[in-house]
């Protein structure tokens, strides 16, 4: 579930959606009951939803078109 950021830092466009996906990651239960890395959990195919969301937010970065109809994510 995505948290929308309102009083934090704007250091980037996809600020939010990396710390909710780093949040997910942290929270599954790749990580806390099997012990493993947050980036090995996110090969795994764990937070899909998330990952292509922060995918889609750094793609659209790079799209002009963007500029018209504004960045995708919160």
């Amino acid at each position: 579930m995505p948290l929308y950021y309102e009083d934090k830092l704007e250091g980037s466009a996809c600020a939010g959606m990396k710390e909710d996906l780093g949040e997910c990651l942290l929270q599954s239960d790749c990580v806390l009951q099997e012990g493993k890395s947050p980036r090995q959990c996110l090969k795994e195919g764990h937070c899909k939803a998330l990952r292509y969301s922060f995918f889609e937010c750094k793609r659209s970065m790079f799209d002009a078109r963007s500029r018209f109809r504004g960045r995708k994510g919160y």
